[in-house]
């Protein structure tokens, strides 16, 4: 089986392939590239949940792949504060297509208040914690966890929630 993953970001390679071999022992995982059609920080759930669908469709079709997943991360305000969370799609070459999705950590006001002014959660974390490229490694949930929940971990759940339509299918029917 072969499985693409619309992201080059090793965290969501990991968060695939971990995932999977607990399914598909031995599945091929391969990380291609594409756009996600969305903002770089999308701000819904909506907006994540569809540049997930985006990433899985097109990353499927490009690497001519049995199943594509397709894995964004996103912001969302509310009364209570702003939350990070993350949405998985997967999609099979019928098009059958399964959800899933996790989070929903409170963001520490500082860094809600920098997003709310137009910028993008990883920068915006890198500049928080002294450090570089904190997406593509512990992940805000990671440094806000103290790696209890490395972004890795966090997605895991996620993509194996976007499976299950693939797992039991018959319960999808």
């Amino acid at each position: 089986m072969k499985i693409s993953v619309g992201s080059k970001n090793p965290v969501k390679i990991a968060a695939v392939e971990n995932s999977v071999q607990k399914i598909w022992p031995g599945a091929e995982v391969i990380g291609i590239e594409v756009d996600s059609g969305v903002s770089n920080q999308p701000r819904s759930n909506e907006e994540a949940i569809q540049g997930a669908t985006n990433r899985a469709r097109l990353s499927r079709q490009q690497a001519g792949a049995d199943l594509g997943i397709g894995l964004e991360g996103c912001v969302s305000d509310s009364k209570f504060g702003m939350f990070v969370s993350g949405w998985v799609v997967a999609i099979d070459k019928k098009g059958e297509i399964g959800i899933g999705g996790g989070g929903g950590l409170l963001l520490p006001e500082k860094v809600a208040s920098e997003i709310r002014k137009g910028k993008e959660l990883g920068p915006v974390m890198d500049g928080f914690i002294g450090g570089h490229n904190t997406k593509q490694k512990q992940g805000t949930v990671g440094v806000l966890t103290n790696n209890l929940i490395p972004r890795t971990d966090a997605f895991e759940k996620s993509v194996i929630f976007a499976l299950a339509r693939f797992i039991n299918p018959h319960f999808y029917k």
